[in-house]
Formats: C-alpha cells, structure tokens, sequence
C-alpha cells in the first residue's frame, strides 16, 4: 500500500502538481488505512462520493497556490454535510440525513478538499472520552485500552492513525485541544466568532467553536486561512482576512509568556508538570519572559461551565422532540410521544446534562445560577484581559493528565469536567488556544495548551511552530 499520507502537506501538493499522484490515490489509500486499521474513528464513510469527487478533481489543473487541494479531511458527525448522515453520535440522530452544507463544509469542497467521512464523537458533544456515542467510542491509536478523549474523539483518531492529514472537530470546553493533546496532534480553538457556526449542531451556543485538527502546526494554521471567513448566516461571526501562518518561523526572542499558577498546581499531575517544566526550560533559553501570575476566578471554570453549559444544552436540545425530524416514537397521546422519544433517543449523560440545565433555567434560578454564572465568566474575562495587556501568550498543559483507561469516569461524572479544567477559560473568554504535543508519559503523548487574545492566533501558532521544531515534531 502507498504511504502519500504520511508525506508532508508539501511534498504531497508536488506530486499533485507534477501529477505523479492524482487526488483518487489519496482517497483510496485513506480507505484502506481506515479498513485495515479498525478503531471506529468514522459514523459514516462517504466511499462513494468521495471517490466519485476524486475523480472530478482528477481532472482539473492542480492550483499551484492552493496547498489544500486534492486531499482528504474528516468531519466531525455534528456538522453538517448535505446528503450524509449527520447523528451527533446520538440515537435520537441515527438517520437523519443532511440537507444542506454547513459554511466551513462549503468553504472545504469549494477549495477541493474532499470529505472522507463523518467522525465519532461523544452524543451531542456532550463528554470529555467519546465514551457516551450512541454507535461506541472510537479507539486511542497510542493504547487501545486508553480513551481518546473528546468529544472531538473521532477527528483527532483520523489524524493520529493517518486516515486524514486534516478533521474539523467542535470546542465547547476544550473538546479539540484535550483529545488532540491524548492523540499527540494539533487542535485549535479559534477565537469565538471567527469561524462560521452554521450548520453545526449546538451544544452551548455561547460557547461552542468548530476549529482544525491537523499533524503540524503549520498544516493547522492553512486550514484556518480556508475556514476562516465572515458569515451573513452566523451573526457572532466576522470580517477576517490574514494570513496565520505568517509568523511561523519568525524568532520568538523577547516574547513574554504567562503561566497561571493554577495550570501548575497539584490539579495536575507531577509527570505532566515535569514535561511542561522542560518546555518552559526551553522558551526561556530561546529568550523569552516566562513568569507565573495569579488570575481571579481561575479555579471557578469546571463550575461555571457546568451551569452554562448545561443550561444552554437544555435549551437547544428542546428541539429535539420527535415531531420535526430525527427519532419519533408512535404513543397515543401528544405528550407521551415527547416523554418516550426523549427517553429512549437519548443516552444516559445527554438525559442528565438536559435534566439539570433544565433546572438550572427554570423560574428564579435563572437568576441564581445561569446569570450569576454570567457575570462572574465575565469577571474571568476581564481577569486574562488584564493578562493579555502584559503578556503576549498564556501557556500551560493541555491537560491534567494523559489518556486513562477506558471506563474510568463511567461512574462519575463529575470527574469527566476534571479533564477540561485547563482548557475551559478559552471558550468562556472566547480566546483562541491550541494544543501542540510536548513530550511523552508512559508511551502516550500529552499536550501543551497555547492561549492568546482574542483574534491573536498567527502570534499562537509562531509559538507553538517553535515548540514543535524544538521537540523534533513535524514542521514546515
């Protein structure tokens, strides 16, 4: 079997253009990694169309200038691809067929990126393990008895396990950067508003940001260039038009870097410290300023996001009823028709999310606890704004330990917020953050997580392209 996968994203684009290769090698080759190695990253293969669309690109001129032309990606099943399935890995969603493209997805096809297929993921992007998918979790490539994180797990498998060079995953609290730092790849949260929602299943709409899931960090700045467009159909998104992978190689001397005193505290794990004491060991023998701060409400993410996600999830998954499309359970009354739908389509941890941000909005306690929750995510804000105008980036773990074993926090929710209490500050302040591997821990990657202000990501990525060149990572 062919290797063209694991060539670089120029290498690859040359024998393209040198037509050595023709885009239907790279999909073939995709689908035979896929068959061969079987760790259930996929809800649906799109064989057909993605042969079908191979072909046609196969006899266009390849664009000299488009690095992103011919090659295979994998989508996330919360995003919307006409004419596939799109189940947010849940049974309320089993059949339902996209009729429609959601804006990244238009963005994708019209540049010739041709979509492989529909990712595994945890139901509704609700979980930290892709454990809670309705069609079984997709498996960690580095130990298959470890979790790949989530609920991006099914992207950041493809992109591990050489299926894809590129997948689109969601974040709602870090659920690209955690399972791209338990797969040892790239995962980017763009800042909030930068790339268009449409189209894409909401979970908590105030936080959610669908972003790239890459093998380098420079691979992951182009596919943000190509997502990265202002959207009339998404009112939070906006103009943009720069060039991410402008600072990458630039020198990183003088930079002044951050890192809370909380990414480094004893809710992390002293193996995960010591990789990421060596980074910073690095960062400061290229010159940069690297100094602990302290910021207000740091340690209040887990619980706030808890409140807000759980209260807006209650709210969009209202829709959810049975009537209008997805799962409908005949029963002979109105609301007994609502009641079994609800009960059987959706799994355990979806059921519960509902439960308690249903709580959460009802009456009075929408004041106590969704917009006391608000004000004091606000306050967080402020709180790395303060940071921001000091420092140019935020550093620390991706997360507070490598991948685990499968099954652990099946009997404990709460644990499963624990994973992403690194990651959640970027999408309460609408931040962009990256996850770039580090190092190893007993044989499994673990991530580093790059934060920086809002709209501040070619400064992200010439950081992280230098920790990756350093570590003896891919690189461009």
């Amino acid at each position: 079997m062919s290797n063209y996968l694991d060539l670089s994203i120029n290498e690859i684009h040359e024998l393209l253009v040198k037509g050595k290769i023709k885009p239907i090698d790279l999909v073939e080759e995709s689908f035979k990694k896929i068959d061969n190695n079987k760790l259930n990253a996929f809800i649906t293969l799109d064989l057909e169309g993605a042969r079908k669309r191979a072909i046609e690109l196969g006899e266009m001129e390849v664009p000299q200038d488009n690095l992103l032309f011919g090659l295979p990606i994998a989508i996330k099943d919360n995003i919307m691809v006409d004419g596939l399935r799109c189940t947010c890995a849940s049974h309320m969603l089993e059949n339902f067929i996209s009729i429609y493209d959601a804006s990244v997805i238009e963005l994708i096809k019209n540049a010739g990126m041709i979509i492989i297929g529909k990712t595994n993921m945890d139901e509704f992007a609700m979980g930290s393990t892709s454990e809670t998918s309705y069609f079984k979790a997709p498996i960690n490539p580095w130990n298959k008895d470890k979790v790949p994180g989530g609920s991006s797990g099914g992207s950041a498998v493809s992109v591990a396990a050489g299926y894809t060079p590129f997948a689109l995953g969601s974040d709602t609290g870090g659920s690209i950067r955690q399972p791209a730092s338990f797969n040892g790849i790239v995962g980017m949260k763009p800042t909030y508003g930068r790339v268009s929602r449409f189209g894409l299943v909401a979970f908590a709409s105030s936080l959610d940001q669908i972003g790239p899931m890459t093998r380098t960090v420079y691979e992951n700045a182009l596919l943000l260039n190509l997502i990265s467009k202002k959207d009339l159909k998404d009112m939070t998104s906006f103009e943009t038009d720069e060039d991410f992978t402008r600072l990458i190689g630039k020198d990183i001397k003088d930079m002044k870097i951050a890192i809370p005193n909380y990414f480094v505290s004893d809710v992390v794990e002293k193996e995960v410290l010591e990789v990421f004491e060596n980074v910073v060991d690095t960062l400061k023998k290229a010159g940069c300023k690297v100094e602990l701060v302290d910021v207000k409400h740091i340690d209040k993410a887990p619980i706030l996001y808890q409140i807000i996600a759980m209260g807006e999830a209650s709210s969009n998954l209202a829709r959810f009823d049975g009537i209008r499309y997805g799962l409908s359970l005949k029963e002979d009354t109105l609301e007994d028709l609502y009641k079994k739908t609800r009960s059987e389509g959706f799994g355990r941890e979806v059921k519960r999310r509902i439960m308690v941000g249903s709580f959460i909005l009802s009456g009075e306690n929408a004041k106590i606890y969704y917009n006391k929750a608000l004000e004091i995510r606000d306050d967080l804000k402020k709180s790395f704004d303060k940071i921001f105008s000091s420092y140019d980036l935020v550093i620390g773990p991706t997360s507070s330990r490598p991948a685990y074993d499968v099954g652990l926090n099946n009997d404990d929710p709460l644990r499963s917020f624990m994973d992403d209490i690194l990651v959640m500050h970027a999408n309460m302040g609408g931040f962009p953050a990256i996850s770039v591997p580090m190092g190893m821990i007993t044989e499994l990657p673990i991530g580093m997580q790059i934060m920086g202000k809002g709209m501040d990501e070619a400064k992200i990525y010439q950081l992280a392209a230098y920790i990756e060149k350093e570590l003896g990572g891919k690189h461009e």
